[in-house]
């Protein structure tokens, strides 16, 4: 497995490989790798060669003081992606990322302000800044996205089809603990009481999935899942939205179409995010 530290041994490594005809994947990461990203690993190995990017990035936080906190493990990573066969690693510094006097950032300017686009304040431009850069350094053919970032997974989608990037988009159900807590790097920080009450998340997307089969309007929807997860007195609550899940519209009324439920909740000093599509039982017609 080559380890690329700068972008010019990257493009050097893509490259060779497009000259030999191989097609290549990217899995863009920040580290601190768990099985959801080696499911992310394995469907980029529909290509010749896998790439994985290991980088924290700076623009995608708001506070310092969240940047420092985030989880690193770099060690871990190299044995983790190495056992399951990833061809290279790109793991730059920040300073071979960002120049200092860096001035051009990259923004969806609709799905940056909604969400958690406004819960995080540029946070998608970070984003999409820095999966530009990936994209225009090592060029894949394809790039693997989990879809518990589910809004982040629509901002890459919608990025790559306005400015024609000639990137695939593929996105990965999120992968799940036992206990059906989404898998992320962050539940590393959280202690025994908050690990223990995140799984709340899980249940009340059951819920809300449930319901919207039975029958419910968006907004009472919305309420009930609201509801269901402040009854844990450990999740401090940031907010529950049912959106349309192909453009993140707001739904009016009874739902009638595929929505995405999406949550997000802090537990201590930890935000955690969840989604779920959640999918209407046919409505026939003329049936009330």
């Amino acid at each position: 497995m080559k380890i690329l530290r700068t972008k010019q041994a990257a493009r050097d490594w893509a490259r060779a490989g497009r000259q030999q005809g191989k097609s290549l994947g990217l899995v863009p990461t920040m580290g601190v790798l768990h099985a959801g990203h080696m499911q992310l690993v394995a469907a980029a190995a529909a290509c010749d060669r896998v790439v994985v990017s290991l980088f924290v990035n700076p623009m995608q936080f708001g506070q310092a003081s969240d940047l420092a906190a985030y989880p690193r493990d770099e060690a871990r990573d190299f044995d983790l992606l190495r056992a399951a066969g990833v061809d290279a690693v790109f793991a730059p510094d920040i300073s071979e990322i960002y120049h200092a006097e860096t001035q051009t950032t990259v923004l969806t300017e609709q799905l940056d302000t909604v969400l958690m686009g406004a819960l995080r304040k540029g946070h998608f431009r970070g984003v999409c800044t820095v999966i530009t850069k990936l994209f225009n350094i090592l060029q894949p053919d394809s790039a693997v996205f989990g879809e518990k970032d589910y809004q982040q997974l629509l901002v890459i989608r919608t990025m790559v089809r306005d400015l024609d990037m000639p990137v695939d988009i593929i996105g990965v159900p999120t992968v799940r603990e036992s206990d059906g807590l989404a898998m992320s790097s962050r539940n590393l920080r959280l202690n025994a009481a908050d690990r223990a009450a995140a799984p709340v998340l899980s249940a009340a997307l059951d819920y809300g999935q449930t319901r919207v089969a039975d029958g419910i309007t968006a907004a009472a929807l919305e309420a009930e899942v609201a509801d269901f997860i402040t009854r844990e007195p450990t999740a401090m609550l940031e907010t529950v939205d049912v959106r349309d899940a192909e453009t993140l519209a707001e739904v009016d009324g009874l739902i009638m179409v595929p929505v995405v439920i999406l949550l997000a909740a802090r537990f201590g000093e930890v935000l955690l995010i969840d989604q779920r599509v959640a999918v209407p039982a046919p409505v026939l017609e003329g049936v009330k």
